[in-house]
């Protein structure tokens, strides 16, 4: 059996910024392949793809688009539509190439909408088409997003009422697709993210490194993620303010690719107003792995209070670094420790400041996300899978 992991044609894998669904496609298949599977990844061509040591077949596209678009928007819809095309041209020529059973796995909605639209029935029976919804969107009240998906995420909903086996992140999303949109429940399959635990994992933090970022006995307070609304950094920040105020050596630091310039602004502009932008740094948008894991175990503590999400890979990676993680209450992962949800302000606050003013491997808990989060685990529960459906 082949698989075949696409790319979703955003950015080049290896990702070199913080694309999460690049990384998962990246991680699945170096783990499907270290556990002896035949699988190779399908994604953007790259004139400057990072160093990487797995098979990929690339699938051109204009000059003009293939430079990654982070503002999401009209160029980077051209760009989602053309590579999509381009990509069921590919795969159609694959599919009629073979005499073997091959797997699809797609991660994007444009390109498995537009491969069921421009190929035929009949060849599409020669593959099982795999896909796993990614989208933050359906992780909540079905009531605040029926008018939204109905009307920019008809991709989508036609993806999982054709695809073979559509993989979730969670119980929601499964609620959603088939008591709202009627898919059969038996092709779905609740699924995880995994983690790197190599790349992502404890490290002694240089002095230099400390000195570069201005942390001199200070306590990092880390956020990763868009700098946008939904990843709720300015809500982050006005919960911290009076403890920033009252607190001088504890610093509130974020990455990630700046989405929304205003917003960015507004962060700014409260540090300033009120007097702890000396305590507030945006370190810029990370390269995953090495440079990530970094900043990961500067922090005494780590932070995600985004609005909306699906999964939250960011969280895993922390906590496989080290690094305990306060987070709001609309995820859930199965650990023991490690992760400390508030539901207000006033818990949020009083979680902070015990792992702050403890020890940091009191609150950590590597060792089980190493056991249960790790991508061989997830790469191995998906093969069986896929050797079922096959």
């Amino acid at each position: 059996m082949k698989i075949y992991e696409i790319g979703t044609g955003y950015t080049p894998i290896p990702a070199q910024m913080g694309a999460a669904t690049e990384i998962v496609v990246e991680e699945l298949t170096r783990s499907l392949i270290k556990n002896g599977v035949d699988a190779t990844i399908i994604d953007i061509k790259a004139q400057n793809r990072a160093e990487c040591e797995l098979p990929i077949i690339e699938v051109g596209v204009p000059k003009i688009f293939t430079k990654t678009d982070v503002s999401l928007g009209i160029m980077h819809k051209l760009k989602r539509v053309c590579y999509s095309i381009s990509l069921a041209k590919k795969l159609k020529r694959i599919l009629k190439e073979t005499d073997e059973k091959v797997v699809l796995h797609f991660h994007n909605q444009y390109n498995l909408f537009f491969f069921l639209k421009l190929t035929s029935k009949k060849l599409r029976q020669k593959a099982t088409i795999a896909y796993t919804v990614h989208s933050y969107i359906w992780g909540t009240e079905w009531e605040k997003i029926e008018q939204t998906v109905k009307k920019k995420y008809f991709q989508e909903i036609f993806c999982v009422q054709n695809a073979d086996v559509v993989f979730v992140l969670n119980d929601i999303t499964t609620d959603h697709f088939v008591n709202k949109l009627g898919v059969d429940e038996k092709k779905i399959v609740k699924t995880i993210n995994g983690v790197n635990v190599d790349r992502y994992s404890p490290i002694s933090v240089e002095e230099d490194f400390v000195k570069k970022l201005d942390l001199e006995n200070k306590k990092l307070i880390f956020q990763v993620g868009s700098v946008c609304d939904r990843k709720n950094q300015l809500g982050t920040l006005k919960m911290l303010t009076e403890y920033l105020q009252e607190h001088k050596d504890v610093v509130f630091g974020y990455a990630g690719g700046i989405i929304d310039a205003e917003y960015q602004n507004s962060i700014e502009a409260l540090a300033k107003e009120k007097n702890i932008s000396d305590q507030v740094k945006y370190f810029g948008e990370l390269s995953p792995g090495k440079e990530l894991n970094k900043y990961y175990n500067a922090a005494k503590c780590s932070v995600f209070t985004s609005t909306l999400e699906s999964f939250g890979l960011v969280i895993i990676e922390a906590i496989s670094a080290g690094t305990p993680v306060v987070i709001s209450n609309n995820l859930m992962f199965d650990l023991n420790k490690g992760f400390y949800m508030y539901n207000n302000e006033e818990e949020f606050l009083s979680i902070l400041d015990k792992i702050l003013q403890g020890e940091k491997s009191q609150f950590a808990n590597r060792s089980e996300v190493v056991e249960k989060y790790s991508w061989d685990a997830v790469a191995k529960e998906q093969f069986e899978l896929f050797g079922k459906l096959s």
